[in-house]
């Protein structure tokens, strides 16, 4: 409240209330705008800046760039994104005090579109990591990060979607991404988005241009899976059985005739020499419908089913080959992100 109101008139009291300025405008602030300047207070000082530079080669001309990130613990290990820091020859890390320290890359995975980092950097602070699966539709969502290398700068908005599906650079998809109309820009990309109580809950990642309000981020359930892996190994393993596929429809009298529901599969258009597909049998133009039991719609759903589990796992697939249905047993090897 301001420190003093006087009522003042001819008869001793006047229609409008005369409010002495105050040396704390804090009262003047509705809710919202407590909540925002809170959280933003209070998450911006482990919010750091990277700038990075990428060489191809010694003759080539060194290329620089910048993106945001977040101190995910005391001891210097930093969240960002693959593609801020994918094939940086130098990376700097500059703090909200200012002071600026060389980084080095932890580990990344270009699948998901996370990377960490480290840093040798006294008195760090590390953010408050929330749960992405306790998040709903339409709650605050406060955006903070380097857009365009201006600093610190905030945007806040509502969290507008959940469980979208957004395609990472390496051409999986990122599954459980959250939609936001927090405003980003380039600059953002690793930053934090976060609750109004000043938590974590995704890693900001992507705009749609030239849509507006079209911006998404990492869930931070994703986020802190993938670090804790990154930390341990440096590195995510996946499996993989070496062919590149696309989705195709498929032929409707020929897959009623096996008995096959899909609407849809994941055609084959390469094989790789000496792959896991290729020793299983599998050719150009088979259509994948099923992959160790369950149903295959596209690229996507193989995808998604290629996971460290099913390393060295003998593992049934049923395609489609022109007018036949084969069986056969392929069995994934390790695939290093």
């Amino acid at each position: 409240m301001p420190k003093s109101i006087e009522l003042l008139s001819s008869s001793g009291f006047s229609e409008h209330p005369v409010v002495h300025p105050s040396t704390d405008d804090s009262y003047l602030l509705d809710d919202y705008s407590r909540t925002v300047t809170s959280v933003a207070e209070r998450v911006s000082r482990s919010v750091v800046k990277i700038d990075v530079e990428q060489q191809r080669g010694p003759a080539a001309a060194v290329q620089s760039g910048s993106g945001s990130g977040f101190v995910f613990t005391p001891d210097g290990f930093i969240i960002t994104n693959s593609h801020v820091v994918h094939g940086a020859s130098k990376i700097q890390v500059k703090t909200l005090d200012g002071e600026s320290f060389s980084a080095h890359l932890v580990g990344e995975d270009p699948d998901t579109d996370l990377a960490l980092i480290r840093i040798d950097a006294p008195h760090l602070f590390a953010v408050t990591l929330g749960d992405s699966q306790s998040i709903r539709v339409g709650q605050l969502a406060i955006a903070i990060g380097n857009p365009y290398g201006f600093q610190y700068t905030v945007t806040a908005g509502v969290v507008s979607a959940l469980g979208r599906s957004l395609r990472s650079q390496s051409g999986r998809l990122i599954e459980d991404v959250i939609q936001t109309d927090a405003a980003l820009n380039p600059g953002n990309s690793g930053g934090p988005l976060v609750n109004a109580r000043g938590e974590v809950i995704g890693v900001n990642t992507a705009t749609i241009l030239p849509a507006q309000g079209l911006c998404f981020a990492i869930s931070v359930n994703t986020a802190k899976f993938i670090a804790g892996r990154l930390i341990i190994d440096r590195f995510i393993r996946r499996s993989y059985i070496g062919l590149q596929a696309q989705t195709a429809p498929l032929n409707r009298t020929i897959a009623k005739f096996h008995g096959v529901e899909n609407k849809t599969g994941a055609l084959a258009l390469t094989i790789e020499p000496k792959s896991p597909a290729e020793r299983a049998g599998m050719r150009e133009g088979d259509v994948i419908v099923r992959f160790g039991g369950e149903e295959i719609l596209g690229v996507d759903s193989l995808h998604k089913l290629l996971n460290e589990e099913r390393t060295g796992s003998a593992t049934p697939v049923v395609v489609l080959r022109g007018r036949n249905k084969l069986e056969l047993v392929v069995t994934p090897e390790p695939r290093v992100s």
